[in-house]
């Protein structure tokens, strides 16, 4: 490429433009402005020089050789040299620009500006003067003042009251001030020194109305004072050895590529309201502060063995998809029945739905010898052509669920293959165009603002508190007790900060603080990355927040909040912890990889936790305990090493509408001492359980059950680790009364329905190892659910002290036993309708009744009671396959009236209704028997289930709804308590994945 001549003009033609940048390279800055105002191919060219000249000049500054991203990142380029120039010029006279018109330029003539001369005053030794208050006693406004090498130390307070301009001379360090200057002047310019105490006072300078201007100054030990209306710019300074800023009432301040170190208190303190005052700066820092940062958030790298299992390896992008191949390929630990998929499944006491007991075996083998001779005889198996005469069920009332959804795929409750799709991430736009106070957040500018400071090795970084307002943009935090502290109605905004290595909380929140918390990289802290309490309200959007040593985010005592579309992962203990009545927002968030609870609700938390991906967590997905009682709805809690949901010893909640699936444990495990909601959801595709309900409770001492290992924390300060690590809740002498917090239990939900007994209603629990597992010492209510396609039983029933009702549920085509009720269990089905399960449609060793219930299509017997039960069967209708219809076996204690039982295959010669001869606990009474020998017409219609259709009905009579009466009681809450749990080997057999909580 070669200059050619402009139009109008003579050119210089015939040099490349290699030559040409070599030339230009040697011209200072002003000509290289006048080169650029020659032609298009000129300015091209002066542009082209960015990263020679420009960057030559801009890091050639004599007042300020800083590098445009120092301190933070002085290793990456700014996006242009010239614009960091121009800035950086631009910055550096917001101080003269309070001039009086006697002293700015005139404006009568382009080309003839008559200038106010500025006098520059040379004080060190052996000058004209040869002290600073000398200097300043003669100098005239915006006069300069230049200090040569030396320090320079005053005995009493300078007072300034004239605006001037104080450089020092050479590199910095060489002038030092041991001084304590206080403002009265509208403007001042400090450049080039080191400030230091002087022997009577710490502060070093003071404005309480004027606006100062610092520029690569250094503070050591030294503490800056502006208090409003006055102003401070303070750009590319250090503050090191305990040194200090305070801002108390600023209506507006700018500190600009700041290095903060070694402080012992807070770096940064901003106190007060901001004054409704203003002085002349104000509008300048403004216009100043509106100037996006030319990075992205800081630390966008994903950090290293953020994989799939949690074992290094090759790391998984934020929001990526887990296929079910990656799923079963993640190392696990080592539970007992989880070698292979749902096959044999154990449950506690040894007991094995795959285990048939002594009389089944016998059972078993009277029907292979059965089929032997059928076979021998030419006959066909009655196991293969018996659908024909099976009974038509499809239309049951939660027929509807297994239908194909409008683009013909089956839903996952109906498919063999679990779901492959989850949401994607919220954008912080999408999210700013949601949420209009958010976004009027992103656009305010009061108060202090830190940009592109770095904050390392000291106790804080910057504390906010009474009223005040602070902004921060592009910081870094690290190495500190604490990155930033807000109380006291204070607010903030932080926007594309990093807060990493914290030995504390990165973000600490408390006393009704609010404020804006957006695309910020937490990470690597020792305590929670964010703790809300004491009635803060935060919105926290779009943050990373990983590899914490505690909890991602921690919200206790009444701390409140909104917590949307954050990347919460890889964090020691639970990626958002709830508890002592804080009451949270938590949405669209993806939780994943962390090494504890995705998230824990604990100690009479609340919170609404809604439309969240929870995945690939060590520990249960949603961990509930211990009076917790939040909303958990419409999430997405999958592909876990532990279980989906855990509810454990008096735990709470309104479970609704979440799809659970792909977990390696149970989809929901309940303690039967809590009292849960779990409505609508759809637990499928779970190793072990869909859901689980156990009686055993939490110990109540610190110590590890027998056999099991030191449980770590579950998530949050709290957690008592595996180190036996404690937070400090009273920090700094604080009293928190927990008790005088908490809301009684009337005002907590006022619209949610209050329940005395734990309540499963309306779920589809499909594909899972067993469908629903009880064993409880407390009543249950199972209302409505859909059972299906699981690899086990679909509901096995082995303990219940207490009456377990399952009403109107649908219990098809699971793998064996449709229902099974162990020996001293006492329970009632009502309304159910039970089909084309693999095993025994109801076996009954237990007490209750079995009443009004579709039993149709069952591999084994329709209803089979046996050993000590002592039951009611009435008005049931009940067809089997090749077995009784039903059966009372041994010395079974049964009253069988009224029950209508059909034929199956024409060939099954099974007695349609059996009692032991010389049982004479049983009652058999208007029970009507349907065979096929018995229709005179080989035209008759086939048999249907009419009046009432197919069970479960679509609106079940209203005294088969589960009582609602009642209220629970208080939770009262102690902080001496002690809630301890392990990890024990083996299938649940002393309960869930538990933590360790003080």
């Amino acid at each position: 490429m070669l200059l050619g001549s402009s139009s109008g003009g003579v050119g210089v033609v015939g040099l490349p433009v290699e030559v040409w940048r070599v030339v230009l390279a040697y011209l200072p800055l002003p000509e290289l402005g006048r080169c650029s105002l020659v032609c298009r191919a000129w300015r091209e060219l002066i542009l082209s020089l960015d990263n020679t000249r420009w960057r030559q000049l801009c890091l050639g500054l004599p007042e300020c050789p800083r590098h445009p991203n120092w301190p933070s990142r002085p290793h990456l380029e700014p996006s242009s040299w010239r614009e960091a120039l121009r800035q950086n010029a631009l910055a550096s006279r917001t101080w003269s620009r309070h001039a009086q018109p006697e002293l700015q330029p005139s404006a009568c003539l382009h080309l003839f500006r008559r200038r106010k001369e500025r006098r520059v005053w040379q004080v060190g030794p052996g000058r004209e003067l040869e002290t600073l208050r000398a200097a300043l006693a003669v100098a005239g406004p915006y006069d300069r003042v230049v200090l040569h090498a030396g320090v320079y130390e005053e005995q009493a307070e300078l007072v300034m009251k004239v605006p001037v301009e104080v450089v020092g001379l050479g590199c910095l360090g060489d002038v030092a001030l041991l001084v304590s200057l206080e403002q009265q002047c509208p403007t001042a310019r400090f450049c080039n020194l080191v400030f230091m105490p002087a022997w009577f006072s710490t502060v070093v300078y003071k404005t309480s109305s004027g606006h100062v201007q610092l520029d690569n100054c250094n503070f050591d030990g030294a503490q800056l004072q502006v208090r409003g209306p006055g102003t401070c710019h303070a750009r590319f300074c250090s503050f090191s050895q305990g040194s200090s800023t305070h801002f108390m009432g600023v209506a507006l301040s700018l500190l600009d590529s700041c290095d903060f170190s070694g402080s012992d208190s807070a770096s940064v303190t901003v106190e007060g309201a901001p004054v409704t005052e203003r002085n002349w700066a104000c509008k300048h820092l403004a216009a100043l502060a509106r100037v996006s940062t030319s990075w992205a958030s800081p630390g966008n790298a994903s950090p290293a063995g953020d994989s799939l299992d949690g074992q290094g390896g090759t790391p998984v992008p934020p929001g990526a998809t887990v296929t079910p191949e990656d799923w079963n390929k993640g190392k696990t630990r080592e539970r007992g029945g989880e070698e292979g998929m749902c096959q044999n499944t154990v449950i506690d006491d040894g007991w094995s739905d795959s285990d048939p007991s002594e009389e089944e075996e016998e059972e078993e083998e009277e029907e292979e010898e059965e089929n032997k001779v059928e076979e021998g005889s030419g006959r066909v198996a009655v196991n293969n052509n018996s659908v024909k005469y099976r009974l038509g069920h499809s239309r049951h009332g939660l027929s509807h669920l297994l239908k194909p959804l409008p683009d013909g795929s089956l839903p996952s409750r109906a498919s063999p293959n679990p779901p492959s799709l989850t949401p994607e991430l919220r954008t912080l736009a999408e999210e700013l165009q949601r949420d209009p106070e958010a976004q009027a957040l992103v656009g305010l500018v009061q108060g202090c603002v830190l940009r592109r400071c770095l904050f390392r090795d000291g106790k804080g970084g910057v504390h906010v508190c009474n009223h005040g307002n602070a902004r921060m943009e592009g910081n870094v935090f690290r190495g500190l007790t604490y990155a930033v502290r807000c109380i006291q109605n204070a607010m903030i905004v932080m926007l594309c900060n990093e807060v990493c290595e914290c030995r504390g909380s990165g973000v600490f929140l408390r006393l009704s603080a609010q404020g804006l918390i957006a695309d910020n990289n937490i990470h690597s802290n020792g305590e929670a990355g964010l703790d809300i309490r004491k009635g803060a309200d935060p919105i926290i959007l779009c943050n990373r927040i990983h590899s914490g040593l505690r909890s991602g985010i921690v919200v206790l005592g009444n701390g409140r909040g909104s917590i949307r579309s954050n990347q919460i992962y890889n964090n020691k203990e639970a990626g958002v912890y709830i508890l002592f009545n804080g009451n949270p927002v938590v949405s669209g968030n993806h939780i994943y990889q962390g090494q504890a609870a995705g998230i824990a609700v604990n100690e009479s938390g609340r919170g609404v936790i809604v439309d969240n991906v929870i995945r690939e967590n060590l520990w249960g997905g949603a961990d509930i305990r211990r009076g917790g009682d939040p909303v958990l709805r419409n999430n997405i809690i999958c592909h876990g090493y532990s279980d989906g949901v855990v509810v454990g010893e008096r735990g709470r909640g309104l479970i609704e509408g979440n799809r659970i699936y792909c977990n390696k444990g149970c989809g929901v495990w309940v303690m039967s001492s809590s009292l849960p909601q779990l409505l609508k959801n759809d637990i499928t595709h779970n190793r072990m359980y869909g859901l689980a309900v156990f009686c055993r409770k939490d110990p109540d001492g610190g110590a590890p059950r027998e056999g099991g290992q030191d449980g770590g924390g579950v998530g949050g300060p709290e957690g008592g680790g595996g180190d036996g690590g404690q937070e400090n809740f009273h920090e700094e002498g604080e009293l928190l009364a927990w008790e005088s917090d908490l809301d009684s239990e009337d005002e907590r939900h006022p619209a949610r329905r209050i329940i005395s007994t734990a309540l499963v209603e309306g779920n589809c629990m499909s594909h899972n190892g067993v469908g629903l597992y009880v064993k409880s010492s407390e009543p249950l209510n199972v209302v409505a659910n859909l059972v299906n396609g699981n690899h086990g039983a679909g509901v096995a029933v082995l303990q219940s002290s207490q009456l377990t009702r399952l009403v109107a549920n649908c219990v098809h085509g699971n793998g064996h036993g449709g229902v099974t009720v162990e020996r001293e269990c006492r329970v009632e089905l009502r309304g159910n309708g039970i089909y084309d399960n693999g095993g025994h449609g109801v076996s009954f060793r237990g007490d209750g009744q079995v009443v009004e219930n579709d039993v149709v299509g069952n591999r084994g017997y329709g209803i089979r009671l046996t050993d000590s039960a002592d039951i009611k069967v009435l008005r049931n209708r009940v067809q089997p396959v090749q077995g009784c219809g039903i059966a009372v076996l041994g010395p079974a204690k049964a009253i069988v009236h009224d029950n209508l039982v059909f034929q199956g295959h024409p060939g099954n010669v099974k007695p349609l209704l059996h009692c032991n001869p010389g049982n004479d606990c049983c009652v058999l009474r208007n029970n009507t028997l349907l065979m096929h020998s018995n229709r005179t017409c080989p035209s008759a219609p086939p048999w249907v289930l009419e009046n009432p259709p197919p069970r479960p009905l679509f609106d079940p009579p209203n005294s088969q709804h589960p009582s609602t009466t009642g209220h629970p009681s208080h939770l009262a809450i102690s902080m001496t308590t002690r809630i301890t749990a392990t990890v024990e080997s083996g299938c649940h057999n002393n309960g869930s994945v538990f933590c360790s909580i003080l």
